[in-house]
């Protein structure tokens, strides 16, 4: 066995696992799992297959970190589009079939009642091509053999995989992306079970400055909640009879003071402070009652531990663009709260955010020689600016425009600009636009699947008539519709295959900063505790944090190096520090 070849492992939960690589396939007693494995993981360092999260989530807890893997669900899903995805689904793609037909088990088959395919039940694979569902619900559990069979079965369909990634015509390396994205998908299992780090304290302390004290009761509570709406309502004489909590109400609330709004979302608010006093404290009462309803003392009892950490769900890829997700508050914890995150006694946050990402990742995926002189500047929008004549504030408007889809006012101006200045970039987004307005699937620079659910209707109306046959749509066809659904998915399309760039190089950043920082040997060791759109967080001994931000640094060199292209060269920054408290960055 060489180091990093493929050997695919099926855990089962009384210890025992199945193991397969190339021509060779065995089991190991429960006794001696661990062992076992760690001697291959430290031996041999072989990238490890599997079929999603669930498995390493087992290795985890049984004290077991491995280096490299190859996720079966993580590179389905950069292949086919999607989200999480079962076995049999994996399977079938992998193999051709319909991921849709694939069988799965139903109240009869828990029953008892025979698989409806004639074959051998101790083979997971039926006459038509598909996984049994019997297999896919645990039966591989049931004997050694079944486990070597499920660890054979992995093997098989990274293979396939690995073909199929080979065979795409893409900018990228889509075999970097998915060992990339395989390696997210490990380190968000990490991140789960590590949890972020909190000042229990100063979080109780920052909820009862945004909510009040914590109720005793539910009469309590209640009472706290009249509280809160009573410093808006007493804004505005008769107000005591509206619900602040029903939208329509507010709207017409704000109306009696002269301030017709078509809604009342914050940012809506926003541009009415000083109107009158009630906006004010409308604002203030909607960060309290985010607080209160969702961040509030009953989400401290859930989500955080008695080792005062924070822990959620966390994956790999959102299912569009690929941006990784994370589930109780991870990902949307409000700036207010960002205080009593703090990495405890003699530690430090190591905080690094990627600069102007973006419009650098249009420079490297469109190949614009133009654009990527431009990432030679700290600040990518003052030579884009002196290139087109304007205010550095208008061309950041018009790149961002660019990537949006905006086409009026001022960024509709100077994107007429960018298309003479920029035109290789322009070209690559028009080019995306055109295959999402026309319902065709996009992929991204590293080779993620985006779908764009066709409308064959769509269709009639954004080619010529005369090149579809069958004589024009019905008179009663609603044009406008037709037309206003193709353009928001061509929007979409040209944004997502910016911001799914974006994912793939922030990702092989995160997991390179995972491997460097596992070869270090230091006593207390790093561990990164956050990875946020295009922030990440690291957790460092507060001796080793100067260490740990180089380190950072040169990670994004060596993640950039690999995953855009050599000409034009392209420059990628990101803005490090070393912090107490995640309060304590810039925003």
């Amino acid at each position: 066995m060489q180091r990093g070849e493929l050997v695919a492992l099926a855990l089962a939960p009384s210890g025992g696992a199945g193991l397969a690589c190339q021509g060779r396939g065995w089991s190991i007693e429960p006794r001696d799992c661990p062992g076992e494995l760690r001697r291959l993981e430290f031996e041999v360092r072989p990238r490890w297959v599997w079929w999603n999260q669930q498995t390493p989530a087992q290795l985890f807890a049984r004290g077991l970190a491995v280096a490299t893997c190859w996720d079966l669900n993580a590179v389905h899903n950069l292949l086919f589009g999607g989200w999480r995805t079962e076995p049999g689904p994996i399977y079938a793609s992998s193999h051709g079939l319909d991921q849709n037909s694939a069988p799965r088990i139903g109240q009869l088959d828990l029953l008892g009642a025979p698989d409806c395919d004639d074959g051998n039940p101790e083979e997971p694979v039926r006459a038509d091509g598909h996984l049994r569902p019997e297999w896919t619900s645990g039966g591989w559990l049931r004997s050694p053999r079944r486990l070597i069979r499920w660890a054979e079965l992995a093997l098989a369909v990274a293979t396939r995989q690995a073909v199929l990634l080979s065979e795409l015509a893409v900018g990228g390396d889509p075999l970097s992306t998915a060992r990339s994205e395989s390696a997210a998908e490990l380190l968000c299992t990490e991140l789960a079970q590590t949890g972020l780090p909190l000042d229990r304290g100063a979080m109780e302390q920052l909820i009862a400055e945004a909510v009040g004290p914590r109720p005793r009761d539910e009469d309590d509570a209640r009472a706290i909640r009249r509280g809160r709406d009573a410093a808006v309502l007493a804004q505005i004489s008769g107000g005591s009879a509206v619900d602040l909590r029903n939208p329509a109400q507010v709207r017409d609330l704000l109306e009696r003071v002269g301030i017709a709004l078509p809604d009342t979302r914050a940012w809506r608010l926003e541009a009415f402070r000083g109107a009158h006093p009630v906006v004010e404290q409308l604002l203030r009462w909607r960060k309290a009652e985010r607080i209160a309803t969702t961040y509030g003392y009953q989400w401290l009892e859930r989500h955080v531990g008695p080792d005062d950490r924070l822990r959620g769900e966390w994956n790999g890829s959102d299912g569009a663009a690929g941006r990784m997700t994370a589930t109780a508050g991870l990902h949307n914890l409000p700036t207010e709260l960002r205080r009593a995150v703090a990495p405890g006694a003699c530690r430090r946050f190591v905080r690094a955010d990627l600069g102007q990402i973006e419009p650098r990742v249009l420079a490297a995926v469109s190949g614009d020689p133009a654009l990527a002189r431009a990432t030679a500047d700290d600040d990518l929008y003052a030579p884009v600016a002196a290139r087109l004549g304007v205010e550095r504030s208008v061309a950041k408007v018009a790149v961002l425009a660019a990537m949006y889809g905006q086409t009026s006012g001022t960024a509709g101006e100077a994107l007429k600009g960018l298309e003479r200045a920029y035109p290789v970039a322009m070209r690559y987004l028009n080019n995306a636009y055109e295959h999402g307005r026309a319902g065709r699937d996009v992929r991204t620079y590293g080779g993620r699947l985006v779908r764009m659910w066709g409308d064959p209707e769509i269709e009639k109306i954004t080619e010529p008539v005369a090149d579809i046959g069958g004589g024009p749509p019905a008179e009663d066809t609603d044009f406008s519709a037709y037309r206003s659904r193709a353009a928001a998915r061509g929007r979409y399309a040209r944004n997502a295959v910016i911001q799914g760039a974006a994912a793939e190089l922030f990702k092989a950043w995160a997991v390179t900063v995972r491997a460097r920082i596992g070869q270090l040997d230091a006593p207390d060791p790093a561990y990164l505790v956050l990875c946020l759109h295009d922030e990440l967080v690291v957790s460092a001994a507060e001796t080793d944090a100067e260490a740990i931000a180089a380190l950072v640094r040169d990670c994004l060199a060596e993640a950039a190096h690999r995953w855009a292209p050599p000409t034009p060269r392209v420059r990628f920054v990101a803005e490090v520090s070393i912090i107490e408290r995640w309060s304590d960055a810039k925003a």
